[in-house]
């Protein structure tokens, strides 16, 4: 099946804002989580914007001034878990139902009914799961690097179990509570590096190298890691941040998502099971990304699980961490997508 309304981009090139840009906002509002963190730039439709692991509200640095000089109020928020937001206790409390209710309560604190909600990594997952249960509040979704896929088939737990053979991949490695904490927490600025890393594009391991997506029996993850290289969109100013975040926070909070996967299936089967999300979409995918690859069939499937969708965009050599890799051109296809939405 040929997916329409598909690109493959190449780098662009930054715009020139359209109107004067304020100093971005800081705030605590409350939610179900308890209170989320949040950062605020510039006024007009509400785009929420929801990052992914192990990342922050920095992770769309680069977004939230190109949003808010085209016009609107871009919001970057902390995940339940991370930053300066709640960290409930149990991975129970890290279930998807939870996440989408978190989102639309910052909606109601901002004082709005409505909004666009864009994300990252598990953030899209989080964003396209806002759709689907909440298209009351959620008017359009845009997706960053993991396409897609809607609720039904087998366990996931059962699923990633069977991955890797003789190795295990890194979703069943940060099941056992503590175990991935014991790798990261001891040098959290490290193993945040490599980790960045081993995604992108321009440090990511060759392909005849053990794939760092799995850890050798006995091993850990970042035995796999880049050694000494940071990507060159990470300054080290930029790791600092995001490193201070998790120093200060621990990592148990945002490996909870992870935990909390197989709830996730019960919640959402079967009401939900193969649901599409029919409110205007976006995908946005890098093409050395693993997620591109892997889930090639998700974004092949788009015109049934997407119906809405505006367009599709693959960028060549771009890894995983699109916004940061490639924030021009990100904010390009961004701003022509919201552009285009109708009221």
């Amino acid at each position: 099946m040929n997916l329409p309304r598909t690109t493959t981009a190449t780098p662009g090139t930054t715009t020139t804002p359209a109107r004067p840009v304020t100093d971005p906002t800081h705030r605590l509002v409350a939610s179900p989580a308890g209170r989320t963190h949040l950062v605020e730039q510039g006024t007009g439709p509400l785009v929420l914007l929801v990052h992914g692991f192990p990342e922050s509200w920095y992770s769309w640095r680069h977004q939230l001034p190109a949003l808010a000089a085209a016009g609107y109020r871009a919001v970057a928020v902390d995940v339940r878990g991370y930053g300066r937001s709640s960290r409930p206790q149990g991975s129970a409390a890290y279930r998807m139902l939870d996440l989408v209710e978190d989102n639309a309560a910052v909606v109601r604190a901002l004082g709005e009914e409505r909004a666009v909600i864009v994300g990252h990594d598990w953030g899209a997952t989080v964003a396209a799961h806002c759709a689907l249960v909440r298209p009351d509040v959620f008017r359009a979704v845009g997706l960053l690097s993991v396409p897609y896929t809607p609720p039904g088939g087998p366990r996931p737990g059962e699923v990633f179990a069977g991955m890797g053979g003789d190795e295990e991949f890194y979703v069943s490695y940060f099941q056992e509570p503590g175990r991935a904490e014991a790798e990261i927490e001891p040098d959290v600025r490290g193993w945040l590096a490599g980790f960045y890393a081993a995604l992108s594009a321009d440090t990511m391991p060759g392909p005849d190298a053990p794939d760092p997506h799995f850890v050798s029996r006995g091993g850990r993850l970042r035995d796999r890691f880049p050694a000494d290289r940071l990507p060159g969109w990470l300054g080290e100013r930029d790791l600092d941040v995001c490193a201070g975040e998790f120093e200060r926070t621990g990592l148990t909070g945002a490996l909870s998502r992870y935990r909390a996967m197989d709830r996730d299936w019960e919640d959402l089967n079967p009401g939900f099971t193969g649901a599409p999300i029919t409110q205007p979409s976006l995908f946005v995918g890098g093409a050395l990304d693993a997620s591109t690859t892997w889930l090639a069939d998700a974004i092949e499937a788009f015109p049934e699980t997407l119906p809405g969708l505006r367009s599709s965009h693959v960028l060549e050599g771009c890894g995983h961490w699109v916004q940061q890799e490639r924030p021009a051109e990100v904010n390009r296809l961004l701003t022509d997508w919201l552009a285009a939405l109708p009221e």
